[in-house]
């Protein structure tokens, strides 16, 4: 018995299997099929394929450096500053040409201060007091100026004053221009150079046009008709953002440029060239909301003839430039190919399991077509007792094989010789090639049962 079943699972090791395939002669599912076949087709082809390029190994892992240089001068005369000229010197922060920058627009000055005592602003509300302990010494105002120094100044026979601080004074005080300082900003330029690589192609790339002509970057500026050239107008890049550029210039703002690459490295070099996208990244709150705008404070240091140090503050309005980089680069690789494809067969398979529902349970006639597709195979009656004789490798008893209990004994009926005549004989013949093709699993053939039935009658 043991050896029986390790024998037949060892024979089994080499059987094939094979689906058997039910034809159905619908129309309107065959049509499904087809189209669900199409479309899975087109889509495959088309979107992964064409569009997103799905035979490609890609390469998001960008490396990028910016180089930043802003030109342009204009001239002012204030109060403040008197006659000045303002060149790039004096209005970039910070002078490096990093790839973020900041363009003055608009100042607040206020000059020569020093540190001494004097009173706090109006305008911050830790400052103000009645008398001398609300300003205890040597405590900070709050969003202040300075430390309090124990005193309370008031302006004649009013109530209330300030607190007196030791700062550096005077204190600021002025209001934000009603108009941009520098306003003819708008004209000035920015060149923007930008090295990109590809580590995994090892593919490198700039946004400068390959010319040998010198006077190119001195006459070109970046436009619809001239796209390879990496200089913009200040102006141009505020108004590409829906943005005004004087407005902007008032009190300050955040302007976002996005250089996006995107390389078929299956195609020339020349072919992978940078795309410019200009967005304003601030919140653009309304005129009079306290959030808007962008700005800071930094000062200029001085000694006058006896030593004394004292500085000019200027609080500075202007527009913040980020430049970013995005990128990838693509490359045919079989790999990507075969996997995409393999993707297509699978929903191939998806749609046949698809029309495979439908035909077998959401049509008038699903029943006609369930049973033509799953068989059921029940045993004979007597399965079980030719299943066990032909394991035991003995003839089945007399009485069910309707013959003498001396079928048994007669050797020439195993040899297949044709001695023997008479029902007994041909059952046996039939008998033996079941028992030996199905000794190992005990699996009985249901046609050579019957083969079998039609002998014994």
């Amino acid at each position: 018995m043991g050896q029986a079943g390790c024998k037949g699972l060892c024979q089994s090791l080499f059987d094939y299997k094979t689906e058997k395939y039910v034809i159905a002669k619908n129309k309107k599912v065959g049509l499904l099929y087809r189209l669900l076949q199409v479309s899975i087709l087109t889509y495959l082809v088309v979107w992964v394929f064409m569009v997103k390029k799905g035979y490609q190994d890609t390469d998001t892992s960008l490396q990028s450096s910016i180089i930043t240089k802003v030109k342009g001068v204009t001239f002012t005369n204030t109060s403040e500053l008197g006659e000045r000229l303002w060149d790039v010197v004096d209005y970039v922060i910070p002078p490096q040409g990093e790839n973020v920058f900041f363009v003055i627009t608009n100042l607040i000055v206020t000059p020569n201060q020093r540190q001494e005592t004097c009173a706090e602003s109006e305008s911050i509300p830790d400052a103000l007091c009645h008398e001398d302990s609300d300003c205890p010494p040597g405590e900070p105002v709050v969003a202040g100026n300075g430390m309090r120094t124990g005193r309370c100044l008031r302006a004649g026979n009013t109530q209330r004053g300030t607190c007196e601080i030791f700062a550096w004074c005077p204190v600021e005080t002025k209001s934000r221009p009603a108009k941009p300082l520098l306003g003819k900003a708008e004209d000035f330029t920015v060149y923007i150079k930008n090295f990109i690589r590809f580590p995994k192609f090892n593919f490198s790339k700039t946004n400068v046009l390959d010319s040998k002509d010198k006077s190119f970057l001195k006459s070109c500026q970046f436009g619809p008709k001239n796209p390879y050239c990496p200089i913009f107008r200040l102006g141009s890049l505020v108004s590409w953002t829906g943005s005004n550029f004087q407005e902007l210039a008032l009190q300050g703002g955040v302007i976002g440029i996005q250089i996006e690459w995107d390389c078929d490295l299956d195609k020339a070099p020349s072919e992978c060239s940078p795309h410019y996208y200009f967005s304003r990244l601030d919140n653009k709150f309304s005129e009079n909301s306290i959030s808007s705008g962008y700005n800071f404070r930094f000062a200029k240091y001085y000694r006058d003839a006896a030593g004394v140090e004292f500085r000019t503050l200027m609080k500075a309005y202007g527009i913040r430039f980020d430049v970013m980089v995005n990128g990838k680069a693509g490359k045919f690789n079989i790999i990507p190919t075969i996997i995409n494809v393999g993707s297509g067969l699978a929903l191939m398979g998806a749609g046949s399991f698809f029309c495979d529902l439908v035909l077998i349970y959401f049509i008038k006639k699903s029943n006609f077509y369930r049973d033509k597709k799953y068989e059921e195979v029940r045993a004979l009656k007597g399965l079980s007792r030719l299943v066990k004789s032909s394991q035991q490798g003995e003839a089945p008893e007399a009485e069910d094989a309707g013959t003498g209990p001396g079928l048994a004994e007669q050797p020439e009926a195993q040899d297949g010789g044709g001695g023997q005549t008479g029902s007994g004989c041909r059952s046996r013949q039939l008998l033996e090639p079941a028992r030996s093709s199905h000794l190992g699993n005990g699996k009985v053939n249901v046609e050579q049962l019957q083969n079998l039935q039609t002998a014994e009658a």
